[in-house]
């Protein structure tokens, strides 16, 4: 049995030797000892999970590659809004009457002023037309009274009038006064009550539905569903309340500090509506760790209408000099997100930092500079240290034409 062994040693030792000898006459030696080196080094130990290692029997890699750009960059952040009616009005009768007319339709425009219901004012005009004499009458007796305290004034003056008399008609004179006054403070009464026969618009908007029509009486104690008249929404401007992170809070304090900020309510890529920050909750939920906010927007067209769902776009402010690439770049691996960068037509992994990805760019806080040569497209079939070759379509001219390292 151990010569049937040392015999098996030998001929499987001569068969690699032989195979060893096969590879080398076939120049395959110096690729298998290269890919030998290339798993063990580095930068094969970089690669993200499932490329480690991976060879490129067919060539040059062809990839799209554009130029690493500094420019300015919004600093936008990304909210869920709700739009709500910055005036929300319930109208509701303040006196217990008929309503004679109903001067709206059910869900027609409305502007401040304009006279929605009108209700029974009959009763309230005939006690307006008798305090109205009432008051003439007292007019009457005061300027009589008037003349009487003039009359025992001059008497009192020649000795041929009494202090009494003089004093008896000065107490009659102002007793007509105070009749007058009171006469017309009922007077002032009785009108204001008629203005409640007249249920104008606070506000203009939207109103909704009507829930009693004429010929219904309406009671101010009446506590039953019925007794709201209509709703009044404002629509114009409108605002859009969201909440926001806590940890976003104090950046947008400042840029509300400096200026106005920009909010943007989206309700499609087509349909967009832009204002300004209202208002900041004063406290945080803690169940929840965000601020509640709301942003004043100009609604004149009606686009936004309360209740909706919106998304929200809030610009803190404008980052000058910020390095950003196609979000397509972006690629996430074991080691968090990375880019290939394309030097002497040679791809190298380099691991990056995203600070924000807005419009399909992604903003780099860390790992480039600027002007390096990135791969958009192609990166599927990438290793680091592959060889790349440019396409004709690539959005950088000026590396179309780097030569692959051979």
């Amino acid at each position: 049995m151990a010569v049937i062994a040392t015999a098996a040693i030998v001929i499987c030792g001569a068969a690699y030797i032989y195979r060893g000898q096969i590879a080398q006459q076939l120049g395959m030696g110096t690729t298998a000892k290269a890919a030998e080196q290339a798993q063990s080094s580095p930068a094969a130990q970089a690669q993200p999970q499932g490329r480690r290692g991976r060879a490129n029997p067919a060539g040059a890699v062809p990839v799209i590659v554009t130029t690493v750009a500094k420019k300015p960059m919004a600093v936008v952040v990304d909210a869920v809004g709700t739009v709500q009616s910055i005036a929300s009005v319930q109208i509701k009768p303040r006196m217990d009457s008929q309503i004679m007319k109903v001067n709206v339709e059910e869900g027609a425009f409305v502007k401040e002023g304009d006279i929605l219901f009108e209700l029974d004012g009959r009763t309230l005009r005939a006690q307006l037309a008798q305090i109205e004499a009432q008051i003439r009458k007292d007019q009457t007796q005061v300027v009589q009274a008037k003349r009487d305290l003039q009359r025992y004034e001059e008497l009192f003056s020649k000795n041929a009038g009494t202090l009494v008399q003089r004093d008896n008609a000065n107490t009659a004179l102002k007793s007509a006064e105070a009749q007058l006054e009171a006469d017309e403070a009922s007077k002032t009464s009785v009108q204001t009550l008629l203005t409640y026969t007249e249920i104008r618009a606070p506000v203009s908007g939207r109103i909704g539905s009507i829930a009693s029509k004429a010929g219904a009486v309406v009671r101010v104690g009446d506590n039953t569903a019925t007794s709201t008249l209509a709703t009044i929404n404002q629509i114009d401007p409108i605002y859009v309340s969201f909440a926001i992170p806590q940890v976003i809070l104090p950046d947008l304090r400042a840029a509300m500090a400096s200026g106005p900020v920009k909010v943007t309510a989206i309700v499609d890529d087509q349909k967009k509506r832009s204002g300004v920050m209202a208002f900041i909750e004063n406290n945080v939920d803690p169940n929840t760790g965000t601020v509640t906010a709301k942003a004043r927007i100009d609604n004149a067209n009606e686009l936004l209408w309360p209740g909706q769902f919106v998304k929200v776009e809030i610009t803190l402010g404008v980052e000058p000099e910020a390095i950003s690439v196609p979000a397509a770049a972006v690629q996430l691996g074991p080691q968090g997100a990375y880019v290939y960068l394309v030097k002497d037509g040679v791809a190298e992994l380099r691991n990056v930092d995203v600070k924000r990805t807005q419009g399909g760019e992604s903003v780099i806080g860390k790992g480039l500079a600027g002007g390096e040569s990135v791969v958009i497209d192609g990166q599927l079939r990438l290793a680091n240290g592959a060889n790349v070759s440019i396409k004709s379509g690539a959005n950088d001219p000026a590396t179309a034409t780097a030569p692959p390292r051979g």
